[in-house]
């Protein structure tokens, strides 16, 4: 009861206020087709809520609102309008606003899960419709409402009118007095690629933004908490600055003048390479956390969020540690997307409806060409070493070759199953798909090292996506969305046709191990197995488990395995091994056991006896009958190494032939 009555309260305070704006909007009637403003409330922060009331005129009767069910650069259908309560609209008829100083309150009525249809609205009325959204997702995709940070992405938060998404809108955040009380106020900024005016009125600060469509504003999201700050430039091929701004929120301890260092170089290597930029300006929108991490791409801006430990202190050594290395590759990584993705994107995703699934077989282009590109230009820009670089990209190589799922799924098919699969790991996952972004990279290495082979060294990936880049420039909306098919007239200005089509039947829409070791070795890099590191020692019987007071939990179960042999399953509780209180010792101490186990196990709450007999076992005992054919011959872990010439002048000049090739492959920057 007590709920029922604050709400009613808090709609009429809403009411009151958005009906000002109502009039306001009747009086400017000349240009009333184009007003559409947005009101975002900030007040019930605490609760996290954010109240919005919207201010449109209607083109049609009957108009409908929607709100997206995902965000681009996202690919998975997240269902945003679960967050909104109810929707409610005042129709503000011009000629009787002025005598209806309370005009009726009308509930929309929702007709799909995230449509709303406004029935009593008429062609040419102007219409006031408020609801409230609840914002407690700390992810860079949605938004986020406390007492310490204000942050949002407008596809969660505002509802699009249909049929008037191309039109300009307004857009006013309101924060109450209170959201500063324990805050530095000097440090209390708003963080948005999108321009902004501030004001404080009544002792509320309002912060107003605008932009030219709905499409538009859903790209921008913003932040206002307390933040550090700075900005810094890079130059594009005609010497023209672009100006970066760089925020940082939530505690830390971070040296800032290092963030900036590398950070400027790591931009200005990818102006050196590219030639310009699609934007006039660029924002790094940061939010450090105590474990999460991920970021999102917009088109002059990106969203971040990582553990506060990934941030250099103020004793980080020259080179990276690998945590600060990885918090430098994920804005590599972003920032890269302002150009391929957003410019340079999915042929789907020119034009999107964000209300279904946008199927495409090429995420594996975008998102694996930029996790390989990555990491590749942190050494480029010199902010790590090739070392450093090598052990990066091993990395990938060691996650590929621990994924069985790669011999049963190509990468073009998990690119197209994103929606279904990448976003919803389970059990299974590993056994039967790969990543778009793991394989995609190696993809992306294979075939930027087959283009320096077949056209000795005079071009590679880094020139192709160059030419998309060029052909997006010629086009009216400077943006290009592609497919197949351009890929392969793309590539095929550099390399024969045929090479491309059978690199793309073999390793992009077929299964064939990726010849890694072999084009690294081409160039310069070989490839050493960790005989320490062993699939023995980290996945004993084929198995993922973590320990819990009721025993040994079994998180994953590879195909083929002894464990899969003997009848264990995901999340069985592994109570005892061969007679002893099971735990991650026991279980290590019989991985590579010559003698069946016996394993007593819970499945749900029943008791289970099962005998597993080690791959080690089996080896000794071949009378058993067991096929064995499906043992991987790859490594569990591997480290790559370049091989530098260490020969006198006067032998045999083929190990300098072999470092030359690694040099044209590691130093990109020297052809730009």
């Amino acid at each position: 009861m007590n709920s029922v009555t604050n709400t009613s309260i808090k709609n009429t305070a809403i009411k009151n206020t958005a009906n000002k704006s109502g009039n306001n909007s009747i009086n400017s009637s000349a240009n009333i087709d184009a007003n559409i403003s947005y009101r975002f409330d900030f007040e019930r922060f605490f609760e996290h809520l954010v109240d919005v009331s919207l201010n449109f005129t209607a083109t049609i009767d009957a108009p409908q609102l929607w709100l997206p069910a995902w965000i681009p650069g996202s690919y998975l259908m997240r269902e945003f309008a679960r967050n909104i309560t109810a929707v409610h609209y005042q129709v503000l008829d011009s000629k009787t606003a002025e005598d209806d100083k309370n005009p009726e309150m009308h509930r929309g009525q929702k007709i799909d899960k995230h449509t709303w249809q406004l029935p009593e609205v008429k062609v040419g009325q102007a219409v006031a419709v408020y609801y409230e959204v609840y914002c407690y997702d700390l992810s860079v995709r949605t938004a986020y409402v406390d007492q310490q940070r204000l942050y949002g992405n407008f596809t969660s938060l505002a509802l699009a009118i249909d049929e008037q998404e191309h039109k300009p809108v307004t857009v006013s955040l309101i924060v109450p007095a209170a959201f500063f009380a324990d805050k530095e106020e000097e440090r209390v900024r708003l963080a948005s690629g999108l321009e902004s005016v501030h004001l404080k009125i009544d002792g509320q600060y309002s912060y107003g933004l605008q932009a030219k469509s709905y499409h538009e504003l859903i790209d921008y999201p913003f932040e206002i908490a307390e933040q550090d700050k700075f900005d810094f430039i890079v130059q594009d091929d005609t010497h023209q600055t672009l100006p970066h701004s760089f925020y940082l929120a939530g505690k830390h301890n971070a040296d800032m003048g290092r963030v900036q260092q590398d950070v400027t170089q790591i931009c200005q290597t990818y102006l050196d390479w590219l030639g310009d930029a699609p934007f006039d300006d660029y924002t790094f929108m940061t939010f450090a956390s105590g474990h999460d991490y991920g970021g999102l791409e917009h088109i002059n801006s990106t969203s971040l969020i990582i553990p506060r430990r990934d941030l250099p202190s103020v004793d980080e050594p020259k080179i990276p540690s690998a945590e600060y290395q990885r918090f430098l590759g994920l804005c590599s990584h972003e920032y890269f997307h302002a150009w391929w993705v957003k410019t340079v994107r999915p042929d789907v995703m020119l034009d999107v409806d964000l209300r279904r699934e946008a199927f495409t077989p090429l995420l594996w282009v975008f998102e694996g060409f930029t996790s390989y590109i990555d990491d590749f230009m942190l050494q480029a820009s010199g902010v790590i070493d090739k070392e450093s670089y090598l052990k990066l990209l091993a990395e990938q190589i060691n996650r590929y070759y621990q994924t069985a799922g790669r011999a049963y799924q190509s990468v073009a098919e998990s690119s197209f199953d994103a929606w279904i699969k990448l976003y919803r790991n389970d059990e299974n996952t590993n056994n039967a798909g790969i990543s778009y972004y793991n394989k995609g990279a190696l993809v992306a290495l294979c075939l930027d090292l087959t283009l320096l082979q077949h056209t000795d060294g005079r071009y590679r990936l880094f020139d192709v996506v160059k030419a998309f880049y060029t052909q997006a420039k010629q086009n009216d909306n400077k943006r290009v969305g592609i497919n197949s098919a351009d890929m392969g007239a793309v590539i095929g200005q550099f390399i024969p046709l045929a090479v491309w089509e059978d690199f793309e039947r073999r390793y992009v829409n077929g299964v064939e191990e990726l010849p890694i070791e072999a084009l690294l070795a081409a160039n310069g890099t070989k490839i050493r197995t960790n005989t320490k590191e062993t699939a023995d020692k980290h996945v004993p019987w084929g198995m993922r488990c973590t320990e819990t007071p009721a025993g040994l939990k079994v998180n994953r179960v590879q195909r083929d395995s002894a464990a899969a042999r003997a009848g264990i399953s995901a999340n069985d509780i592994m109570v005892a091994i061969d007679g002893i209180k099971a735990d991650a010792k026991q279980l290590a101490s019989l991985s590579t056991a010559t003698h069946d186990v016996e394993c007593h196990l819970f499945r749900r709450d029943e008791l289970m006896c099962v005998n597993v007999l080690p791959k080690a076992a089996i080896e000794l005992d071949v009378d058993e009958g067991i096929d064995t054919s499906h043992d991987t011959t790859v490594p569990y872990k591997v480290s790559l190494h370049l091989i530098k010439g260490t020969k006198p002048s006067d032998a045999n000049d083929k190990q300098d032939l072999i470092e030359e090739d690694w040099q044209a492959w590691l130093n990109v920057m020297s052809r730009y």
